[in-house]
């Protein structure tokens, strides 16, 4: 009788092991991803530069957990002389499904379709303002950092980086992040 119960304890363990590591596989499979035109650290096309059309490029974001409210996105540049230079700042876009799509080239507006809001970058413009590190300084990592929220946000006035990260805390579900590369030559 104690074999007996010594073999059911086995498989009961055995079972709870599966089936635990099943879930975590489940729920690291269905992490929230952000794609765009570039692969993650490879190099951001000229178009979304400075040197280029300097609009935004297309970010799709997919397994956006079912309780998501709003997607909000901090582009910014910690490679930069002065220190972490800010490129775009943007919340309040609209969850409809496991998956968004940032069309490219967002108006450079501060109230976008949908509540969708736009604060100011470190150019001191509203919307986004591509790669544009002095020439000769080497490659820069443009971290693009997606966060879905529980939530809409209300903020009102000239909103900066500082200001979304304020509101923002204690309404991240979850995140994912995309890094481009940018360098200007001589």
């Amino acid at each position: 009788m104690k074999k007996l119960f010594s073999l059911l304890a086995i498989l009961i363990v055995l079972f709870g092991f599966v089936y635990g590591a099943e879930k975590v596989a489940n729920k690291e499979a269905k992490r929230m991803v952000v794609t765009s035109v570039f692969k993650n650290g490879e190099f951001i096309p000229k178009k979304y530069a400075c040197e280029g059309e300097d609009i935004n490029p297309e970010l799709v974001i997919t397994n956006v957990p079912k309780n998501a409210k709003s997607i909000a996105i901090i582009c910014d540049d910690p490679d930069a002389p002065i220190g972490t230079f800010v490129h775009w700042v943007i919340w309040n876009i609209p969850v409809d499904g496991d998956s968004v799509k940032i069309p490219e080239g967002l108006k450079k507006l501060e109230k976008l379709t949908e509540g969708t809001m736009q604060g100011y970058n470190d150019f001191g413009k509203i919307g986004y303002n591509g790669p544009c590190p002095p020439r000769g300084h080497g490659v820069h990592h443009y971290h693009f950092k997606v966060y879905a929220l529980d939530t809409l946000l209300d903020l009102k006035g000239k909103v900066k980086k500082t200001d979304l990260e304020k509101a923002m805390k204690g309404h991240i579900i979850e995140s994912a992040e995309i890094v481009g590369l940018y360098e200007r030559k001589y």
